[in-house]
């Protein structure tokens, strides 16, 4: 088996993600991994101006889309997964602790409609799955934290980690989320630097700390054990929950995370139009009253 594929990047700086296509040059197979759909809050309006980027880059190269390969339920966007699957015919995969996802969002939004089992989608990985893309032999790694499903696909010295790190200067994952938990990406991150130093990571997201002028999104196992702000070499799994449980009680909801959720647990369905022909997400509302 081959272990050197072609990466090319995406950057959707709307939602601050970063979507790969993935290839194998012997073969010209290829995988697009965590896509996004352009979605106007405000308007309710979608459309797939960033998968046509990524569709129309695939054909310049003549590559053959054979998966798309989510890292997890994203809450900063939706998924642009049923339409590329639509367009390629290529089969929409994500980790199985998807169903711990769906179960506890499924709740949360009276979503009848939401299987629970996983069925949204066609393959469910274990951790330490492998599967071929052309001659290139992916493995799935169960990093969970940020969320129980999130998974790193690992191909060659390249891993592409969804987001369980971003780069050394931003540091880590929230785990405020329901079912994310620090300690569990403590160890997951752990695990993705026991790998060798020079095994490249691939971000899911980048947001440009102050003081650098562009985006990135490729760091290596080494420049993260050396530098990452929260988690580098020396950082005990106490000192970094601590930090996050900090951290992460200032930080604001992303903008996009009641309508990402219930459209990516459903494998980036959107919801089934009602009578009237419109689709509609729902908004949980809480009301807070002020104690006399």
């Amino acid at each position: 088996m081959s272990s050197c594929a072609d990466i090319q990047a995406f950057f959707d700086e709307a939602t601050h993600t970063v979507s790969y296509l993935v290839s194998d040059p012997q073969t010209r197979q290829a995988a697009i991994i965590d896509p996004v759909l352009d979605y106007d809050h405000a308007g309710g309006q979608a459309s797939t101006i960033s998968a046509d980027r990524i569709l129309a880059a695939a054909r310049a190269r003549d590559l053959r889309i054979a998966w798309i390969l989510e890292t997890h339920a994203h809450a900063d966007h939706l998924s642009a997964a049923p339409y590329l699957k639509e367009q390629t015919g290529a089969p929409v995969a994500i980790g199985e602790h998807i169903r711990d996802v769906q179960k506890i969002f499924r709740a949360r939004f009276n979503l009848d409609d939401v299987s629970g089992d996983g069925s949204e989608f066609d393959r469910l990985f274990h951790d330490g799955d492998t599967f071929e893309l052309g001659a290139l032999l992916i493995e799935v790694l169960h990093t969970p934290g940020h969320t129980p499903a999130c998974v790193s696909y690992r191909i060659g010295n390249a891993v592409f980690v969804g987001d369980t790190l971003f780069m050394p200067d931003y540091g880590t994952a929230r785990t405020d989320f329901p079912g994310g938990d620090a300690r569990t990406l403590y160890r997951s991150i752990r695990r993705l630097l026991a790998l060798p130093p020079h095994t490249r990571l691939f971000m899911c997201h980048d947001y440009r700390t102050p003081g650098r002028s562009a985006y990135e999104w490729e760091s290596s196992v080494a420049r993260q054990r050396r530098d990452n702000v929260h988690v580098r070499d020396g950082v005990s799994a106490e000192a970094f929950a601590q930090m996050r449980r900090q951290r992460d009680a200032s930080l604001p909801a992303p903008t996009l995370l009641l309508p990402a959720i219930q459209v990516n647990i459903r494998a980036g369905r959107l919801p089934e139009a009602e009578s009237n022909g419109v689709r509609y997400l729902k908004i949980p509302i809480s009301l807070a009253t002020r104690q006399a």
